[in-house]
């Protein structure tokens, strides 16, 4: 066996399975979650003044990881693509979801040493460090369980995500047209009657915006209500379609050889 195809099987999440590979797992997402605690503990001045160039160690020591990891992922790009060229499969990786966010996470670093950029665009392009949470989506199990759960019910959520928007089209429409000679600094276009619709349909009720009037109230009423079963559809959609794929995979690992993988 090669070196590059021992370091796509070591790298590659699905094909391997050795101590080693879980070892490679275990340290990216450990690095991955040290990151991102590292980006709240920076947004504290005290402890960003006493510990910053211990977070800017880790940063680059995380950059230079990352940058290997991408790069070696480019290289044997062919193997996990066999029926494309070499160029064909490489550049599949790189504009594929997880090829984008593994640049996007290390890009940022990169581009103030590249092109000045202004110091606002710089923070900006810093919290596009988040975006490594993303690629847990590659180690975590749990994850791609949820991803493949959300493909399946994309139709139906979508239906649901519909119905919601129309819902607050027609609501915010008419809590505009009742409520604008009543109140006309807090719905004084749809605009703002849109946002007092999202507040009552998902329940959450900030009060800054409200209904004085008898019929806007009673139209406040029914939109709470309506809001209750229609923005808890996507969560039952959700649930059931998860629960559905662990008993699946919970069925098959039992109907595997422990030695082949074969279906028995």
């Amino acid at each position: 066996m090669s070196l590059k195809q021992k370091l796509f099987l070591l790298i590659d999440d699905e094909r391997g399975n050795k101590k080693g590979d879980h070892l490679v797992e275990y340290f990216i997402s450990g690095l991955i979650l040290c990151n991102v605690v590292i980006i709240f503990l920076e947004s504290y001045k005290s402890i960003n003044a006493a510990y910053g160039a211990f977070f800017r160690a880790v940063e680059v020591f995380s950059i230079v990881v990352f940058s290997i990891e991408y790069l070696c992922r480019v290289w044997v790009a062919d193997l996990q693509y066999p029926k494309l060229t070499p160029l064909r499969a490489r550049v599949k990786y790189m504009f594929s979801f997880l090829g984008l966010v593994d640049i996007l996470s290390i890009l940022p670093f990169y581009l103030p040493y590249v092109i000045t950029l202004d110091l606002r665009v710089i923070r900006i392009l810093r919290l596009l460090r988040l975006l490594r949470l993303l690629k847990l989506n590659r180690h975590s199990k749990s994850l791609q369980l949820i991803g493949e759960v959300l493909k399946r019910t994309r139709n139906d959520i979508f239906v649901t995500v519909f119905m919601v928007v129309i819902l607050l089209v027609l609501s915010s429409t008419l809590m505009y047209s009742i409520e604008n000679e009543a109140q006309p600094e807090a719905f004084d276009n749809i605009g703002q009657a849109l946002w007092w619709a999202v507040a009552t349909l998902t329940t959450v009720g900030y009060g800054d915006i409200y209904p004085v009037t008898g019929l806007g109230k009673l139209l406040s009423s029914i939109i709470a209500l309506l809001g209750i079963g229609i923005v808890a559809l996507p969560t039952g959609i959700i649930s059931s379609a998860y629960i559905e794929e662990v008993q699946k995979r919970n069925h098959k690992a039992v109907c595997e050889c422990p030695h082949c993988g074969k279906e028995l």
